[in-house]
C-alpha cells in the first residue's frame, strides 16, 4: 500500500488555518484566566530576575541554600525601602501632574499664540495656532488614556493585597522549586531538544530583561540627576518616564518626545534643553554603554520588532508588551536551530554557569 504524500503548499494552507484557530483558542483562555495569567508571568519573570544572582553566587561556590535565602533577603529589603521612599515620592508628583496639566496646556497656547504673532509682525506664512491647538488636546486626551491603561493595569494584577501576596509566594516557590518544575516540563521532550530550548529559553528571557532593566536604571539616574540641575519640574517623575519606556524596544524615543513636550508646554526653551540633552545621554547610553552590556541580545529584524510588539499588546496588554520580544527571540532560535540541522548541543556550547543546573536536570532523569 503507498504513502500519499500531500504537496507543501496544500499542507501550508491546511496549517496556517489550524494555527490561527489554535492561537485564537489560546487567546479566549489567556483572557478567561486574566488576572491569574498575569500574575503568573510576572513571577515567572521575578523568579527569572532573581535567578541570575543566585547562580552568580553558585559560581562563587556558595551553598544555593544560602545563596536563595540571601538573594531573597536582600530583594525584600529592596522592596520595602523603595516602597518606603521611591513611591510615595511618584506617587505625588503624578498627583502634581495632574494638577499642573492643564495650565500647562494654557501656557502652551498663549505661547504658540505669542508665536503667531510674532510671525504676523514679520509676514511669515505661519498659520499653526488651529493645527497645534488640536494636537495639544488629543495629546491631553492621549495622555489621560495611557495614565488610566497604566493605573488599570496595576490595579488589575497588582491592586489586591491578595495578587500581591499571591505574586510574592509563587516567585518565592518558583525559585526554590523552579529547577524541578522545568525538570518536568522538559522531560517530555527528546534530552538533546529539551537542554537546548531550555538554555534558548533562559538565556532569551533573562537577558534581555536584565539587560534591559540595568540599561532603564542607568539612563534614568543620569536623567534624574541632569533635570535636577536644570531645574526641571516633576524631575523625578519625568526621569523614571524615560527609563520605563526605554524597556521597550524604541519606547526611549516616544518617552523622551512625551517628557520633552510635557516641559515644553510649561516654559519652550527649557523643553528643548530636556530634548537635546536626553537625546545626547540615550545616543551615549545606546552606541557606547548597551553595545558593551548587553551586545546583540534578540538579532530580530526590526520589522519582526514591530509586529511582536503589536502582537503582544494585542495578546496581553501592557504585560504582554513587556515579554514580547524575548519570546519573539526564543522563537527565531528555536527557529534557526531547526533550520540548521536541528537541536545538537556541540560539545563547546556548554556554559560553565549551568553546570550545576546540567548536573542537578541528569541526576533526575538518571533517577527516572
Amino acid at each position: 500500500m503507498t504513502n500519499y504524500k500531500l504537496p507543501q503548499w496544500l499542507s501550508l494552507s491546511l496549517a496556517f488555518p489550524l494555527a490561527v484557530l489554535n492561537g485564537w483558542v489560546l487567546l479566549l483562555v489567556v483572557r478567561y484566566f486574566q488576572p491569574l495569567v498575569s500574575i503568573f508571568v510576572a513571577a515567572s519573570l521575578l523568579a527569572f530576575v532573581l535567578d541570575y544572582p543566585i547562580r552568580f553566587f553558585q559560581k562563587q561556590r556558595v551553598n544555593r541554600n544560602l545563596a536563595v535565602g540571601g538573594v531573597l533577603l536582600l530583594a525584600l529589603v529592596l522592596v520595602v525601602a523603595l516602597t518606603l521612599t521611591l513611591v510615595p515620592l511618584i506617587l505625588q508628583q503624578l498627583n502634581e501632574l495632574a494638577n499642573f496639566l492643564p495650565s500647562w496646556i494654557d501656557s502652551g497656547t498663549q505661547q504658540l499664540q505669542a508665536f503667531q504673532n510674532w510671525a504676523a509682525t514679520q509676514q511669515l506664512p505661519v498659520n499653526l495656532r488651529g493645527i497645534l491647538t488640536q494636537l495639544l488636546d488629543r495629546f491631553s486626551n492621549q495622555l489621560q488614556s495611557l495614565t488610566g491603561q497604566i493605573l488599570g493595569f496595576a490595579v488589575d494584577t497588582i491592586g489586591s493585597v491578595f495578587n500581591v501576596l499571591l505574586t510574592v509566594v509563587l516567585t518565592i516557590y518558583l525559585v526554590l522549586n523552579g529547577e524541578r518544575l522545568w525538570d518536568g516540563i522538559f522531560q517530555w521532550f527528546p534530552p538533546h531538544v529539551g537542554s537546548q530550548v531550555r538554555q534558548l529559553l533562559r538565556e532569551d528571557f533573562q537577558n534581555y530583561f536584565i539587560g534591559q532593566a540595568t540599561l532603564g536604571a542607568l539612563l534614568a539616574l543620569i536623567l534624574i540627576l541632569v533635570f535636577l540641575a536644570l531645574r526641571v519640574p516633576l524631575a523625578l517623575l519625568f526621569g523614571l518616564v524615560i527609563g520605563f519606556f526605554s524597556l521597550f524596544p524604541f519606547g526611549t524615543g516616544i518617552g523622551i518626545a512625551i517628557v520633552s513636550l510635557l516641559v515644553g508646554l510649561q516654559n519652550f526653551w527649557l523643553g528643548i534643553e530636556v530634548l537635546a540633552i536626553a537625546v545626547m545621554i540615550d545616543q551615549v547610553n545606546s552606541n557606547f554603554v548597551a553595545p558593551r552590556l548587553l551586545g546583540n541580545l534578540t538579532g530580530l529584524n526590526p520589522v519582526w520588532v514591530v509586529i511582536s510588539l503589536l502582537l503582544g499588546t494585542k495578546v496581553g496588554g501592557l504585560l504582554g508588551l513587556l515579554v514580547a520580544i524575548p519570546i519573539a527571540s526564543f522563537i527565531k532560535d528555536v527557529a534557526d536551530s531547526w533550520r540548521i540541522g536541528g537541536f545538537s548541543v556541540p560539545p563547546t556550547a556548554h556554559n560553565p554557569s549551568d553546570s550545576v543546573c546540567d548536573q542537578q536536570t541528569s541526576n533526575v532523569v538518571l533517577e527516572r
